[in-house]
């Protein structure tokens, strides 16, 4: 069935007149759970399983949710875990197309993974999800450069699997250079694109882990490349080192924080909720949030899109991400924030 948001507006304004007080979405997700205006949603449509914990989910985006991205973007994914939502986002691993309007992300189950080790025990097709709308910097720009080297390491793969897919019309123009690393090579994904481009595969059990020194090896014209990285923590700050040590323009995108800091936690208080928990100095103002069952708006949970932004009424929060610690009065990001004391929130 298809609507059209024309017809779905009129719907509601019918319902609406009849619904008083209670709202037009408490009747239309009884129609579609997709219809609802509160909160955007979707619903798993396919299900690939990989034997190594890792599955490809194709997602029908619901009414209201934008379907227009950049390969590179990722979505946000909302499911309720243990009896509460739980959210984390993933790279979109399929081109931008508004004919169907489908959304597709891989997923790897990792240690202490609370969504992706239940999605991927779990997910089947029919089961209704919540989204965040596509966003995220790590895209490629327009026009494209004439040289490009893509470095990746693990799942960090997935992101630029949609570039690679995206550019398949314009490979004549660009020259495309592609390293990406695994661990063992049962632990690869997307064989058949990163053949496509004649990546070079190493695997670091056997070959040992790709540095700067061996980039140099693999792509002696490495200074003339913008480059595109994706993967650990230390790969990617080895990497930024030398791409200034050289004059490379580099571009990265995290998938995990760094949680080590002197901050030693302490009692959070929600002063819009009423609402405290007490944290060590590794669990963030959202994370611990959430678990006291405070939903606070966030993006991309790794203090880059600002989306997630909250007034620190008092006390100190340290910034993971910057390393500085934040005041009173400060605007914080709750996604990699965390408490150097107690602290209290305006949410």
């Amino acid at each position: 069935m298809t609507e059209s948001p024309d017809g779905l507006a009129r719907f509601r304004g019918i319902l609406r007149r009849f619904t008083t007080p209670l709202l037009p979405d408490d009747y239309t997700v009884l129609a579609n759970p997709l219809w609802s205006r509160r909160e955007l949603r979707g619903k798993i449509e396919s299900v690939e399983r990989c034997p190594d914990d890792t599955i490809h989910l194709v997602i029908r985006p619901g009414w209201g949710v934008p379907v227009t991205f950049e390969a590179g973007q990722y979505i946000g994914i909302g499911l309720r875990v243990d009896g509460r939502y739980t959210w984390r986002s993933y790279s979109l691993t399929n081109v931008p197309d508004t004919r169907d309007g489908l959304f597709s992300i891989t997923i790897r189950a990792v240690e202490k993974g609370k969504l992706s080790t239940h999605l991927v025990g779990t997910a089947r097709p029919g089961i209704n999800v919540r989204l965040a709308a596509p966003a995220g910097d790590f895209h490629l720009t327009d026009p494209l450069p004439e040289k490009l080297l893509f470095v990746t390491a693990g799942s960090g793969v997935t992101p630029v699997i949609a570039m690679l897919r995206s550019m398949e019309g314009r490979r004549d123009s660009t020259d495309i250079k592609v390293v990406h690393s695994v661990r063992n090579r049962s632990d690869l994904i997307f064989e058949d694109v990163l053949a496509d481009y004649d990546a070079h595969i190493q695997v670091t059990s056997e070959e040992g882990r790709v540095s700067p020194q061996v980039l140099e090896k693999l792509v002696p014209d490495f200074r003339e490349r913008v480059v595109y990285a994706c993967g650990p923590a230390t790969m990617l700050d080895e990497l930024e080192s030398w791409a200034s040590d050289n004059d490379i323009e580099i571009r990265v995108e995290r998938f995990t924080l760094d949680r080590a800091s002197d901050a030693k936690g302490g009692t959070i208080t929600f002063a819009r909720q009423g609402v405290q928990t007490t944290v060590d100095g590794a669990t963030t103002i959202l994370e611990a949030g959430e678990a006291a069952g405070v939903q606070m708006p966030f993006g991309c949970r790794m203090g880059i899109c600002q989306t997630c932004v909250r007034e620190l009424v008092d006390g100190h929060v340290h910034d993971l991400r910057t390393g500085d610690t934040k005041e009173p009065g400060s605007r914080i990001r709750t996604c990699v924030g965390v408490a150097a004391g107690d602290v209290t929130i305006d949410a």
